[in-house]
């Protein structure tokens, strides 16, 4: 039975860089963008609302849900890859920390690549100016909304998935469930990348591998027309450290707007 580990990051902040990384370890089967919580959250969903549960022994029933999802997750990877260890990339895991700890047969450990909040905003513009073609129901001419670059950057500081995210970050820590979690900086990964990945191994608690940051593939495949615009999901094969291009690309106001809201972010990261 294979060991599952968790990837749970910030929107634009490498996410799928890191799994095609850990994916060159022969021993490691790193997930493109995962369902498998959604399988998970549907079942306790169904436990919660079926009378046929209900009528029951809840004690009785509560052990079977988490034996029901213990082997059900780690059943879907004994038929999806024979490697001893997975690393399962979702958005929702970290938040769902207390949810993973019920059922899961071994600590969690949850890995979460984080980015300067300011640049993840610019690089949601970047995306959005690169498909004047596309509609993107952001902007509304009609009700002026989205239709300026501070406004669009409002909009997703309080949507999903950044705004999402960023909410999701924050009830983490004021739950404490970071003290159980490895953050990764984006900045920090891309600069010094073998020093970040031996983190991550001592984190995980396997052994290391000697990986090519020169040469990374795309192992992980995912149909980015189905997440519109904003899911580019390809990597650059060259681990390169990028330019913080968020003044150019936002202006100082909405750069500063950015930083006022994300405050608690700004602070817990160490981010100027």
């Amino acid at each position: 039975m294979a060991t599952i580990f968790f990837q749970s990051s910030m929107p634009r902040a490498g996410s799928t860089l890191l799994q095609n990384i850990l994916a060159q370890n022969p021993d490691i089967y790193a997930t493109p963008t995962s369902g498998v919580l959604e399988l998970t959250y549907a079942a306790r969903s169904m436990f919660t609302e079926s009378n046929e549960f209900k009528a029951q022994d809840s004690k009785t029933m509560e052990a079977g849900l988490t034996g029901f999802l213990n082997e059900g997750v780690h059943g879907w990877y004994e038929n999806v890859t024979d490697k001893p260890y997975v690393v399962d990339k979702s958005r929702g895991w970290g938040i769902h920390f207390d949810f993973l700890e019920t059922f899961l047969e071994y600590e969690p450990k949850v890995i979460c690549m984080v980015r300067d909040l300011r640049q993840i905003i610019a690089s949601m513009e970047k995306k959005f100016r690169a498909n004047p073609l596309g509609h993107d129901p952001i902007v509304n001419w009609a009700e002026m909304s989205g239709t300026t670059v501070e406004k669009r950057a409002d909009v997703w500081l309080r949507s999903q998935p950044v705004g999402l995210a960023l909410e999701r970050f924050g009830e983490i820590i004021r739950r404490g469930w970071d003290k159980k979690m490895l953050f990764v900086k984006f900045e920090d990964f891309t600069k010094y990348p073998d020093e970040e990945m031996e983190r991550i191994y001592d984190y995980l608690d396997i052994d290391s591998y000697d990986h090519d940051f020169k040469n990374v593939e795309q192992i992980t495949k995912e149909d980015d027309t189905v997440y519109g615009i904003y899911g580019d999901h390809k990597i650059n094969p060259v681990v390169t450290e990028l330019p913080q291009d968020y003044i150019n690309i936002l202006g100082v106001k909405t750069s500063d707007y950015v930083k006022e809201v994300g405050a608690f972010y700004f602070d817990y990261f160490k981010y100027d």
